[in-house]
């Protein structure tokens, strides 16, 4: 019976060999998509009876911190699914990422103005969503940018 050597592999990582910024539109897409689920869950979804349509009348509060509502949800999900389709190319990646990270700084100028208890405020969201668009669109803007585009060799 021949032993492998300590640094083989079972099966090969898809991600392996793939370019640096392809792998982050897709990591980036895996969590727009798990995120835009969870918020439909029950329990990882606070106050879920709250949750409504659109608008600031949802009271329903992901991890019962960020502000959700079926279409703040419904944004993430197709988010989500653009990353998974924009990530198959290093162009497209690139544009994933500074682009989204573009529209996510917007949400947070968006959210810095609007008045969170009006109408507004259609998404919903709230200071928590405003501090996290922020960091998400200068990561996303920041990855586009300076993440190599090939793969080390």
């Amino acid at each position: 019976m021949t032993v492998p050597p300590a640094h083989a592999r079972a099966r090969r990582n898809p991600a392996e060999g793939q370019p640096p910024v392809r792998r982050a539109a897709f990591a980036l897409a895996v969590v727009f998509l798990v995120s835009g689920l969870l918020g439909f869950v029950p329990g990882v979804t606070e106050n879920f009876a709250d949750l409504r349509i659109a608008g600031h009348q949802s009271g329903a509060e992901l991890f019962g911190v960020f502000g959700v509502s079926v279409l703040h949800n419904l944004v993430h999900l197709m988010f989500g699914v653009a990353g998974l389709v924009l990530a198959r190319s290093v162009p497209a990646a690139r544009v994933y990422l500074i682009g989204g990270g573009a529209i996510y700084l917007v949400l947070w100028l968006y959210g810095m103005a609007v008045d969170h208890r009006s109408a507004a405020n259609f998404l919903p969201v709230n200071d928590a969503d405003d501090w996290l668009h922020l960091a998400l669109g200068g990561g996303m803007v920041a990855l586009g940018t300076l993440v190599p585009r090939h793969a080390r060799r």
